[in-house]
């Protein structure tokens, strides 16, 4: 699917989505053949694309090291949590990944696309916008889960 087919280009449409990315997200949400999936803007493309996916056997830490030092990406992660009522539950987290080192040109594209992204990917449970590894810690997720 082309940009161009999508809607007219403005500042607040940011990049197109590739029916890969939202096929792949609908894998993890519907089938939970992903734990994870990463998502990077094709500038060549204009569209989000997958970057990474991660089978359900992987770790929060594998999601962490998925993610680039200093470049922005997208992510959505399916976290699995017992509750206190000992019932087991799974929220989808959406994680706009910008760290404080990415080019500010990076950061300008991801910033500007991330809404129209966002609102592609129906299900998601939480949103967490994050510059540093802090912000993205287990715990976060866990106290926002809760």
């Amino acid at each position: 699917m082309s940009f161009r087919g999508l809607s007219k280009p403005n500042a607040t449409s940011g990049m197109g989505v590739a029916d890969q990315s939202r096929t792949t997200f609908h894998e993890l949400q519907r089938k939970k053949t992903h734990r994870y999936v990463v998502f990077k803007i094709d500038e060549a493309k204009k569209e989000v694309v997958v970057e990474k996916t991660g089978n359900p056997a992987e770790s929060y830490d594998d999601f962490l090291a998925s993610l680039p030092d200093n470049d922005c990406r997208y992510a959505v992660y399916d976290f699995d949590f017992v509750t206190s009522e000992n019932c087991q539950k799974s929220k989808i987290f959406f994680v706009a990944w910008s760290p404080s080192t990415s080019r500010i040109r990076a950061k300008m594209l991801y910033a500007t696309s991330k809404d129209r992204f966002r609102r592609e990917l129906q299900g998601i449970h939480y949103e967490i916008q994050a510059t540093d590894p802090t912000e993205v810690e287990l715990e976060v997720l866990r106290e926002r889960a809760n």
